[in-house]
């Protein structure tokens, strides 16, 4: 079994050190909710419209980056994502 020291990763565990598959488990559930919270807000802002891709058009993919807001003492404020386009797919 591999362990991380709480100050390391910063999740606000109370168990030192914490058991590294537990870790993962921990920031998961949080970056899952932030996805789902930025999908709400996408939705809500309308921020996009779904069209039929036009013949011989090629789609541009699109993937999710994770980030975390940290305070000045370097504690996780908030967990955050973004969701942004594959740029290198395109041509032109």
């Amino acid at each position: 079994m591999i362990y991380s020291l709480e100050h390391e990763c910063d999740l606000g565990i109370d168990e030192d050190p914490v058991p590294l598959n537990k870790l993962w488990k921990v920031t998961i559930l949080k970056m899952v909710d932030a996805t789902i919270e930025k999908l709400k807000s996408m939705d809500d802002n309308k921020v996009w419209n779904l069209v039929e891709l036009p013949k011989g058009a090629k789609w541009v993919g699109c993937k999710w980056v994770f980030k975390t807001k940290r305070d000045s003492k370097e504690n996780i404020e908030k967990y955050m994502t973004r969701l942004v386009t594959k740029g290198y797919t395109k041509k032109g």
